[in-house]
């Protein structure tokens, strides 16, 4: 009876973590590009879904024309873009479509990476791998579902549907990146006296950094990082008088854009000293990966506070805003390494 060793087995798991990073890049890259997509105004300009025969742009001049015309009857055109050229529909169209295809191969390596899967684990582990496509899939439900939200009434969609369309992607991204990490570190490092201390402080850096990232989702939605172009303080105050300028008073923080900056700062102020914190800590309690990882997480924090605050400067520029929401994510990746390689060790095989 032929004896299947642990090292055979790890093998056998690699393809599945390059699959899965594979995807997690693919969903970093849709999540910059959706971020262009909405500074550059190109989220609204194809107006429906069409998931298999949309994979071709319009060919023709008679389809471009069509397209535009279907652009033109929604309250973005009207209101913001009236007048505007086939020409430069041509240009919003590309980041929108660019978007939309970048979504439908995520999807095709999504499904890779659940076949893949299926012939190296157990029937009863493969639905951690099946869960890919579907969030995937979720993913671009949840697209089509805040697109719709501004063909109709608004000039832009909701910046609530925004933002659980983020969370999707922060969540497959993440779900991603964490079973991609159990299993090429297959065999976890025992947890000693510095993982055990570090551990806490690592997790609040984790909700801080995505509850931060979900703050941008409103900020974004709701362009409020083109006020207030000033840092640290806003209109010359540390706390905006116009905070509360909506009744009732518990919807500022979700549609108010001067409570939206002013939370938005304050939780990426609140991550950079967290990460700070966590790093000073680790220099005195940790050695080797730990250490490196608290290293590269205080690096990626400050280059993205860095990039926070030159973007409000310069009022939300393409380049930098796009480069900030890498640094978001990058910030989570590292965050979410920290946190693995933290995590109690378990007996026996383990992927997580």
């Amino acid at each position: 009876m032929a004896v299947i060793t642990f090292a055979e087995i790890e093998r056998s798991r690699r393809p599945i973590a390059y699959w899965l990073i594979a995807t997690a890049a693919m969903t970093l890259l849709m999540v910059v590009v959706g971020g262009v997509t909405r500074l550059t105004l190109s989220g609204l300009s194809i107006t429906e879904w069409h998931p298999v025969d949309g994979v071709l742009p319009p060919l023709s001049d008679a389809a471009w024309e069509a397209a535009f015309e279907k652009y033109q009857q929604i309250p973005e055109y009207r209101e913001i873009h009236l007048g505007m050229s086939l020409e430069a529909f041509k240009g919003i169209y590309f980041w929108e479509y660019l978007h939309r295809l970048l979504g439908r191969l995520t999807g095709l390596v999504g499904v890779g990476c659940a076949l893949v899967a299926r012939t190296r684990v157990s029937a009863r582990e493969w639905p951690r791998y099946l869960a890919v496509p579907l969030l995937v899939a979720a993913q671009g439900l949840l697209g089509w579902y805040m697109v719709q939200s501004g063909l109709a009434a608004r000039t832009s969609v909701s910046q609530y549907r925004l933002t659980a369309h983020l969370a999707t992607a922060l969540l497959l991204y993440s779900y991603c990146i964490w079973n991609a990490a159990g299993i090429l570190a297959l065999v976890p490092a025992r947890t000693d006296a510095a993982a055990a201390r570090l551990r806490p402080i690592v997790l609040a850096i984790v909700i801080l950094v995505s509850i931060t990232i979900l703050a941008g989702g409103f900020t974004a939605g709701t362009h409020a990082g083109l006020i207030y172009n000033t840092f640290p303080l806003m209109d010359g105050r540390l706390v905006p008088s116009g905070y509360f300028g909506l009744s009732p008073w518990w919807i500022n923080p979700l549609e108010n854009p001067t409570a939206i900056q002013f939370d938005h700062r304050v939780l990426a102020m609140s991550t950079v000293a967290a990460t700070g914190i966590m790093w000073l800590l680790a220099r005195r309690v940790a050695g080797g990966r730990l250490r490196l990882l608290a290293n590269l997480a205080l690096t990626l924090v400050l280059c993205q506070a860095s990039l926070g605050i030159a973007t409000l400067l310069f009022a939300v520029p393409v380049p930098l805003a796009a480069a900030h929401q890498t640094g978001a994510v990058l910030l989570l990746t590292a965050s979410l390494l920290m946190l693995h390689a933290t995590r109690p060790a378990q007996s026996g095989f383990d992927a997580r």
